[in-house]
């Protein structure tokens, strides 16, 4: 965090994970899937806690990446609640790497929207509940 506020104002990062050999392409770089995975669960976690409950992610409305990851970053993603529908929300997602230790790097390297929905226990949709003052 540049101003040690967050990049959305004082939020920390909702996840943050080591990449790892593991993870590579055939480029030797990280593997575009694993980082969507990881915005995927990312925003699930404002979703489940607007919601009060479980969600299913509907649709990757944008995602874009705009540097490489590499094997031993850290990977943090930052997660927004953009806006509810009455079953559905909208999550911003944006993924950075804290990189080198001699001369550490803060690289923004994606940023991605997605659709969550609501469902109860059989996976209906339910109606995102009112927000709590």
């Amino acid at each position: 965090m540049r101003d040690g506020k967050g990049l959305f104002g004082g939020i920390e990062p909702v996840l943050r994970v080591p990449a790892r050999p593991g993870d590579i392409n055939a480029g030797g770089d990280i593997f575009g899937g694993w980082i969507m995975s990881q915005i995927d669960i990312a925003g699930s976690i404002p979703a489940v806690a607007r919601s009060g409950g479980r969600v299913v992610t509907v649709a990757v409305d944008h995602l874009v990446f705009m540097k490489p990851v590499k094997v031993g970053d850290i990977v943090s993603l930052y997660a927004k609640l953009l806006g509810v529908g009455r079953t559905s929300m909208k999550i911003g997602v944006e993924v950075y790497v804290h990189r080198g230790l001699q001369d550490p790097e803060f690289i923004q390297v994606s940023e991605a929207t997605l659709t969550y929905v609501a469902v109860d226990g059989e996976g209906a949709p339910r109606v995102v509940p009112p927000q709590a003052d």
